[in-house]
């Protein structure tokens, strides 16, 4: 296998750059040195990875929404609205989906469409295609830190566009980036390109500059465990810490059930730091990001505005270190300026109500053993399979079903585990797969889901995960039979 877990050399990385940088016109306009010397020269409030370890420091949890449109003009627009109507702590901008694939002669028809109907028709910004010139204007338009949020495979001419930029945070990796999001990528690939998206940002680090990396935490955004989505954050933590990266943002996807979710939170950051510190990277400075519902929403505002209000809560309660907010239109497709700002606010509110206050539970640390044993046993087996190489052994745990996302797209992944709620809403495992779980917590997720059809009255089988899918759209967290 033509892939390891080991920084990549300054010879092999200046070669792939050249390459790189010429896959479109705009990557003639990176210079490496000039780009660290402009970040340098940047004032402390536009730097994210300060922002967050201040929010980490003081116990705050920052509001940050998603959005981006076609045009320069119009995606500053919208960041200052929703920095100054929304009152956001940290902004986005979002790539268009013909970014995502790399596919820019196709964006740059989208720009020249938006341009000719006065409105974006692309639904994120072609960063690629507007070049480091247009960015930096996105970036000194703002008084708030600004990240590149996307969902590409390949991402490494984006990134090199968007650090000469002034952008500085960036989200993704080579397994959340690829599993979810892509259908025939293999893993050997995106990890590969992964390592020079994370060997550039370590290079920025050595020089003084430190970009915040992301992780993507809700993979799918259906019905995800947990330890799954934490196993995939910490093996992309670990595979960045190698090439250099000291910020890292590691995140989760609300399930709904507030014990499990506050849980997933607090684990999740003493997860990773205890797998970094555990391979030898003492200095990372690790923080929490909670994604608000990823599931279906209702269309009724008011309803929408009450899951916004619960994901907030539950951001609040489990101190992340930020939080992704929805907005009320996420039932109709891309939200108004307006709707993304609403949001943010509501969010903002509840936030600020909860800040002083603590959630304890009874069942909170039984809840946090169970995900640190199940994370482990994935994470350990992953180490295993790669004989000490957690690059290696990622690519086989996805071969051999050991690291399987519920409802992927790749062709790639297993597709065995199947992930159904128990009584209570949390999210539990109906059918097991190849996750390499002791008999104990085998017979633990047998239980809690026969507890459940023991209630409904009915034997646990695939119509449960319908009926959870489908469940929030329709007013509930766990999909009930009809009575």
């Amino acid at each position: 296998m033509d892939i390891k877990n080991k920084k990549i050399s300054e010879g092999e990385f200046h070669a792939l750059r050249e390459e790189i940088l010429t896959q479109w016109p705009t990557g003639k306009d990176v210079n490496l040195q000039e780009a660290i010397d402009y970040h340098k020269a940047m004032p402390e409030y536009r730097d994210f990875s300060k922002k967050l370890i201040n929010a980490k420091k003081n116990g705050d949890t920052l509001i940050q929404p998603r959005a981006g449109v076609a045009l320069l003009k119009e995606h500053i627009e919208l960041l200052n609205y929703l920095q100054d109507k929304g009152e956001a702590d940290l902004l986005p901008t979002t790539i268009d989906s013909y970014t995502r694939q790399n596919r820019y002669e196709e964006g740059e028809v989208g720009i020249k469409e938006s341009i000719k109907a006065g409105r974006s028709m692309l639904n994120g910004f072609p960063a690629v295609n507007h070049g480091v010139s247009a960015c930096r204007q996105v970036i000194e338009a703002l008084h708030t830190p600004v990240q590149v949020r996307h969902g590409t495979p390949d991402a490494r001419l984006l990134t090199e566009i968007t650090y000469a930029g002034g952008f500085t945070s960036y989200e993704g990796g080579g397994i959340s980036y690829n599993l979810p999001y892509a259908k025939n990528v293999p893993m050997e690939k995106t990890i590969r390109d992964w390592q020079y998206v994370d060997r550039l940002t370590g290079l920025y680090e050595e020089a003084g500059v430190s970009i915040n990396r992301e992780p993507y935490g809700p993979l799918t955004g259906t019905l995800v465990p947990p330890c799954i989505s934490h196993a995939a954050a910490i093996i992309e933590a670990l595979l960045a810490a190698e090439q250099g990266v000291k910020n890292i943002t590691v995140g989760y996807g609300q399930c709904g059930n507030l014990v499990q979710d506050v849980a997933a939170i607090r684990t999740l950051e003493e997860l990773t730091d205890e797998y970094l510190k555990k391979n030898g990277y003492d200095d990372v400075c690790v923080t929490t990001v909670f994604h608000q519902w990823m599931g279906g929403f209702p269309a009724d505002e008011a309803k929408a505005f009450g899951v916004i209000s619960w994901g907030s809560a539950t951001a609040a309660l489990s101190k992340a270190t930020k939080v992704i907010v929805k907005t009320p239109h996420e039932a109709a497709g891309i939200p108004t300026m307006e709707a993304n700002a609403q949001g943010l606010r509501a969010t903002k509110q509840v936030v600020n109500m909860l800040a002083d206050q603590s959630f304890s539970d009874a069942h909170l640390e039984e809840e946090k053993e169970i995900i640190r044993q199940e994370t482990r046993c994935i994470v350990d087996k992953c180490f295993e399979l790669g004989q000490g190489d957690i690059a290696v052994g990622t690519v086989r745990a996805v071969q051999a079903g050991v690291l399987d996302i519920p409802f992927a797209p790749s062709r790639f992944n297993a597709g065995k585990m199947l992930p159904a709620r128990d009584n209570d809403g949390a999210i539990r495992i109906l059918e097991v797969g190849n996750l390499p779980f002791t008999k104990e917590l085998i017979d633990f997720h047998r239980e809690k889901i026969e507890e459940r059809g023991k209630a409904e009255g009915r034997k646990p089988a695939f119509q449960m995960v319908i009926d959870d899918v489908y469940a929030i759209s329709k007013g509930r967290l766990v999909g009930r039979p009809k009575k």
